[in-house]
């Protein structure tokens, strides 16, 4: 202890005759060592059998992946191989990944770091959603002046979609307010259904209140609108790795 604290020129420990504690410094540093122990074991027990862990953003994990998943294990025999699926927050899914946690991600936004490969896995349209009593329900498609100033509730934070909007609005991205970050896509639609505003949602995030009819997606002018779903593992997996064997097939589901 006393040589990490000489190389990283700070006190981490504060020793005296009650006891340790961490000092400021400590607590600081704490999340780091936590993360570099956990990288530690995950780089010990690479040669172990142990789960594949596919890692997905909410939206994608909850709505979009499982059939893949099924379909995947249907066509491949990989008897001595198990899949964990842990589902999180976008940047929480890049953070795992990062420390070795997870060994394939699917995400709605990659930010291009060194030491992976992000392979495009397919395109889902977003779409502005309401209740069905609301004045707009019964239009096929909604132009930027419509959403000018109107409240938006936000969903899920780190994927990308206020990049895509500011994107396709251009100058007029000004015009868009965001009233509620919400923090999930299921936390928006209940509250969309419950009357407090309208949102923009992946598509296949509302399929199923679509058919029941408890929500109407409508499609902005253009028809434009998507966002580019990823697959991404380190670039340092052997070939035959069961992850890298996973994020090459759906890559080639999209």
């Amino acid at each position: 202890m006393q040589k990490l604290e000489m190389q990283l020129g700070a006190r981490l420990i504060e020793r005296d005759a009650a006891g340790c504690r961490l000092t400021t410094e400590g607590m600081a540093f704490k999340p780091y060592a936590e993360s570099l122990l956990r990288l530690s074991t995950n780089a010990a027990g690479i040669f172990l059998s142990k789960p594949v862990v596919i890692g997905a953003s909410s939206n994608i994990g909850i709505y979009l992946l499982s059939g893949y998943v099924k379909d995947f294990l249907d066509m491949h025999e990989m008897p001595n191989t198990q899949l964990d699926v842990r589902i999180d927050q976008n940047p929480s899914i890049a953070r795992q990944l990062d420390a070795g946690d997870i060994d394939v991600a699917v995400m709605e936004w990659w930010d291009g770091r060194k030491g992976y490969e992000a392979r495009p896995w397919r395109q889902e349209e977003l779409v502005v959603i309401v209740p069905p009593g609301h004045p707009w329900a019964d239009k096929h498609s909604l132009s930027h002046a419509d959403l000018m100033g109107v409240p938006l509730l936000g969903g899920e934070p780190g994927t990308g979609t206020g990049r895509i909007l500011a994107d396709y609005f251009g100058g007029d991205s000004n015009g868009l307010t965001v009233g509620m970050k919400l923090g999930s896509t299921d936390a928006v639609k209940q509250w969309v259904k419950a009357g407090h505003g309208v949102s923009i949602v992946l598509v296949g995030t509302v399929a199923e209140e679509a058919r029941a009819g408890t929500l109407v997606p409508i499609t902005l002018d253009g028809g434009n609108l998507r966002k580019e779903l990823y697959v991404i593992w380190r670039d340092t997996l052997s070939p035959g790795h069961p992850a890298r064997r996973f994020g090459e097939w759906l890559a080639g589901e999209g």
